[in-house]
């Protein structure tokens, strides 16, 4: 959902809660619809559009189909843009023209800061709209999305705990352990405990086979397990001496020169190739890499890969759903992200896409609490992605926390990994590209 698409239960049952809902949502699009035009002539529906990038799965779980059955005066319009970094342009592009917004825009975790500190006046603050309690999401997803005047611009979806999938077929021919639990108990508490297991696999490795995908995999993997990252708590960029980035690159460096990848940029075609011919053993994964994983890797795959837990807890992904103050039919949106957002929602939505709530409620639900992937050899992912998700540290997400981070698994990582050059050189040439970035 958010690659590059985790306080309280609501009062009641599941049932009373999406009740209660669904008849605010009615409620709200009654007492506002006039006021900034949701509605067409008498009798017409109302067309509420939603621009997002990737995969949200909103549509393939079914959830616009059944909030157009709870509301049939309204009606949803999905435009998707398949990356990111192509959608996010666009979108400062019309926030700063103020036209040609979607009434809800989707924003990825690490934009997410830049929104909220830099246009927080140009969206409605959803922290006061119906149905929307703050201590329904984790703390540090609410956070994310709040800026300095206490506005909160967007409600988290989905998060990003990370776990370990890996190749049960492939481990057992080089002699290590299959069963997940064991395998997770081999790494636990340190990514240094994942390379020394993926030494120990390529000892033994089998024909043509190695231990995992990428280097720059390992360094998000690790990096996204630290509070502070690329900036402190006070807001300073701290990407040169910060002991995460600094950690997380000895990592990748280790896992580069030691012949422990694939050499494979993630999302590129080899990559994708990599799953499906059981090039490597392991990979960091979200949640929503497991649908990824599927795909790729195919029927061919199935009941060979399995999770694991990861060393550390980390989260990798995410976003929030907000609605522009320009948009058309503000009101009506703000119904429906509210609607989509809420923990019941959010159940399905890991059921059918396999993406884990930002609403921890949900994972007291059955949905979710006994979910186990039949592709993954029965995996208990639910709880899996849940333990990892109530652990997870609150980041500090800082305004150009996206062009950093890939500077560092997009630049220098490959050259270290692909191109031979001295982690030396490599560093530099980050230092160089995030120096511009940062400076515009």
């Amino acid at each position: 959902m958010s690659a590059p698409v985790g306080g309280p239960r609501r009062p009641g049952p599941a049932g009373v809660a999406l009740a209660t809902v669904t008849a605010l949502a009615v409620a709200l699009l009654g007492s506002c619809a006039r006021d900034d035009g949701d509605t067409g002539p008498a009798g017409g529906r109302t067309t509420v559009t939603i621009g997002t990038f990737g995969v949200f799965g909103y549509k393939q779980a079914g959830l616009y189909a059944e909030y157009e059955r709870l509301h049939p005066d309204v009606t949803i319009k999905e435009s998707v843009i398949e990356r990111n970094d192509t959608y996010y342009p666009q979108l400062l592009t019309h926030l700063a023209a103020g036209s040609g917004l979607s009434d809800i825009q989707a924003v990825e975790v690490g934009n997410i800061h830049d929104v909220a500190t830099t246009q927080a006046d140009r969206f409605e603050d959803l922290s006061r709209a119906r149905g929307v309690h703050k201590g329904d999401w984790l703390d540090w997803k609410w956070a994310q999305a709040t800026a300095a005047g206490g506005r909160t611009i967007g409600l988290g979806t989905d998060i990003g705990p990370i776990a370990v999938c890996y190749r049960k077929d492939l481990f057992q021919k080089a002699g290590l352990p299959t069963d997940r639990e064991h395998v997770g108990r081999l790494w636990a508490g340190d990514w240094q405990k994942y390379l020394d297991v993926g030494r120990a696999y390529r000892r033994h490795a089998p024909s043509g086979t190695v231990f995992t995908d990428s280097a720059a995999g390992i360094y998000n993997a690790s990096i996204h397990g630290y509070a502070e990252r690329y900036y402190n708590r006070r807001g300073r960029a701290v990407y040169r001496k910060s002991p995460a980035v600094r950690a997380s690159w000895r990592l990748a460096v280790q896992a580069a020169r030691g012949g422990l990848t694939a050499r494979l940029k993630q999302f590129e075609k080899p990559w994708d190739q990599a799953f499906a011919n059981g090039r490597f053993a392991s990979v960091a994964c979200p949640p929503w890499m497991l649908g990824y994983i599927k795909e790729k890797a195919g029927p061919a795959g199935k009941d060979k890969w399995d999770v694991a837990t990861a060393p550390r807890p980390a989260n990798w992904g995410g976003s929030f759903v907000t609605v522009p103050r320009a948009g058309r039919h503000r009101a009506a949106a703000v119904t429906l992200a509210v609607w989509l957002t809420a923990p019941e929602q959010q159940a399905k939505l890991f059921d059918r896409q396999a993406s884990i709530p930002s609403t921890p409620a949900s994972y007291a639900m059955p949905l979710v609490r006994d979910a186990r992937n039949p592709y993954f050899g029965g995996a208990p992912t639910g709880r899996i992605f849940a333990e990892a998700a109530r652990n997870i540290p609150t980041l500090v997400i800082g305004p150009k926390e996206q062009q950093i981070g890939t500077a560092f698994t997009d630049v220098a990582i490959p050259q270290v990994e692909q191109q031979g050059r001295s982690p030396r050189a490599a560093w530099k040439a980050a230092q160089k590209e995030i120096d511009n970035a940062v400076d515009e």
